[in-house]
């Protein structure tokens, strides 16, 4: 056997094999190379001849062969790395000009960023990270039920409700000292001997192996598997800023460190922070980000009143957002930042954690309409789409992942449509004055994003064409016969430009926030707007309002949560 990369040696010396014995002069080392490379077409004596040196020909030997290990991690290294760059994703961005413009601002490549964990990788890479397949898998069951692999196979974890603690943690702090009920789930209950909850526990170990393969009910993960699983984990860096949403910079660098110490997910991606849970059971998490403090929404709205009880997941992709919308509570914020596909699917995880601990119907249904413009995080949210669409990792049918965009440009409908998910597009009116009062950013006039996501639909396969365009409805604002009517005609262009595309207007009613002049449309002006769609062939549908009473409903997320009946902004 030789080294295929015997070339890199003789070309740039030790800077390839750092640490590795060196020759003593280039001209020997390449003559033992050639003489090991040609052994087996060469005599003893023809090999005598060419090496002089004994003594330097057995040097090349060994160097030969202690750098053929290192060979080896860099081919793994390159190979995860290849897998990556087949990943990435052309982000369209708009033209510097502010004037609204016919042509389509040319797409630049966004960076993918260089560290991700297990959940944003492929099946195939972490195969070749855990040295097999069968053991991606394992890690994957438990990954899917919101249950972090180090810490259920770790000999030491015996209790189950060890595994879950974020969650009991938060619960209780949120129930406070004398107790609350959130949704089914009761904060010590008299009858509670431990102080965690008597109703719908669902985390001792027994349990948790319900949600598991029978197979994996008995099998380990190993000792090797779990280290070489827990290296692929990074601690966040060191020297952040933590002086945020409230917190002091020691406290927030405490509760940093904490977790960091954890592991993990918990430990290095996401920390659960507050739980709130409405009238409807409409849940909200807010996930503090352990890189650098700042925390974003996401929320779970279960359907109970189906025959198969299961719930809708809303996710955020930024902290905050750069649109404006003047009807949303997440523009006034502005951007942050935009969030890695680690911190988006480990939204996922949690509300999968949250729905199993607290029996809460499980999420099959993911939604990219919390906080941000997945337009402006394309990348992180296109890799976040195919793990969700992926049977082997979330599992959920590509018609169950929907990612909403309010189209800042007609070249960023095809970007997101690369995703294997349904695409919609949040319209809210189309009429371009009236569109840009309601979407201050808008660059482009509505029948120029209309082309645009008329061309990402046919780039679709039919199955993927199915689609939705949104109008926040407001009193007085956009909920006219006319505005219906233009809407009408506009929806019916899209149909008639996309062979088999399916287009449904998707009605929601404006859910307050505090602006000055806003205020939610009445039931019979919704009603009378629903109808002259349907007038005109149009689907339609009114969004149920869900979660308002914790602002968790559309528009109203802000990272703010409430804390022993006092509201604290983050």
């Amino acid at each position: 056997a030789h080294c295929n990369h015997c070339c890199q040696c003789t070309a740039v010396g030790t800077n390839v094999h750092a640490g590795q014995p060196s020759m003593k002069s280039s001209s020997t080392h390449i003559v033992a190379m050639i003489a090991m490379r040609t052994a087996t077409a060469f005599t003893a004596t023809t090999i005598a001849l060419l090496v002089s040196r004994t003594d330097a020909f057995q040097a090349a030997a060994a160097h030969h062969v202690s750098v053929r290990h290192r060979h080896l991690e860099l081919q793994v290294g390159l190979h995860s790395k290849i897998n990556g760059q087949r990943r990435k994703v052309h982000v369209a961005l708009e033209s510097a000009s502010t004037s609204s413009s016919s042509e389509i601002a040319p797409p630049i490549e966004q960076p993918q960023p260089l560290s991700i964990s297990p959940l944003s990788m492929t099946l195939d890479e972490l195969s070749v990270h855990l040295g097999g397949r069968g053991r991606a898998l394992a890690a994957w069951d438990l990954y899917r039920i919101g249950v972090d692999p180090l810490a259920y196979y770790n000999p030491s974890v015996v209790d189950g409700a060890e595994i879950d603690a974020s969650v009991y943690n938060v619960i209780e702090e949120a129930a406070g000292p004398t107790g609350i009920v959130l949704g089914d789930y009761l904060i010590n209950d008299d009858n509670d001997s431990d102080g965690v909850g008597s109703r719908n526990r669902s985390s001792r170990r027994e349990d948790i192996e319900l949600h598991l393969p029978p197979k994996r009910r008995t099998e380990g993960l190993g000792r090797d598997a779990l280290g070489l699983l827990e290296r692929l984990h990074t601690a966040p860096s060191a020297g952040i800023d933590n002086n945020l949403n409230g917190k002091t910079s020691s406290s927030a660098a405490s509760e940093t460190s904490a977790a960091s110490s954890a592991g993990g997910i918990e430990g290095t991606i996401g920390k659960l922070s507050h739980i709130s849970i409405s009238s409807d059971g409409t849940t909200k998490l807010l996930i503090r980000m352990i890189s650098d403090g700042l925390e974003v929404e996401t929320v779970i709205i279960p359907w109970n009143d189906r025959e198969r009880p299961k719930s809708t997941l809303c996710v955020s992709s930024q902290v905050g957002c750069k649109q404006g919308c003047t009807f949303c509570a997440t523009g006034r914020m502005g951007k942050l930042r935009s969030l890695t596909s680690d911190e988006i699917l480990c939204q996922v995880w949690y509300a999968r954690k949250v729905c199993r601990t607290l029996n809460i119907p499980t999420v099959d249904n993911v939604v990219f309409m919390g906080m941000g413009e997945p337009a402006d995080n394309a990348e992180a949210v296109v890799v976040a789409a195919e793990a969700l669409a992926d049977r082997q990792r979330y599992g959920l049918a590509q018609s169950r992942v929907t990612i909403s965009t309010v189209g800042p440009n007609p070249g960023v409908f095809a970007v997101l449509g690369k995703a294997p998910a349904a695409l919609a597009w949040s319209v809210h009116a189309s009429r371009d004055e009236l569109r840009r009062k309601l979407v201050p950013t808008t660059r482009y006039t509505m029948e120029e994003l209309r082309l645009g996501f008329v061309e990402a639909l046919n780039a679709r396969s039919k199955k993927l064409r199915t689609t939705m365009l949104e109008i926040a409805l407001i009193d007085g604002v956009n909920d006219s016969l006319d505005e219906a009517d233009h809407l009408a005609d506009f929806a019916t262009k899209i149909c008639d430009d996309v062979p088999g595309a399916k287009v449904v207007v998707n009605l929601i009613p404006y859910n307050s926030i505090d602006h000055p002049t806003y205020r939610k449309p009445t039931a019979e002006a919704v009603t009378a707007f629903q109808k002259k769609l349907m007038e005109k062939g149009v689907m339609v549908y009114v969004r149920t309002t869900r979660g308002d009473d914790e602002s968790a409903a559309c528009g109203q997320l802000a990272t703010k949560k409430k804390k022993n009946g006092k509201r604290l902004t983050g």
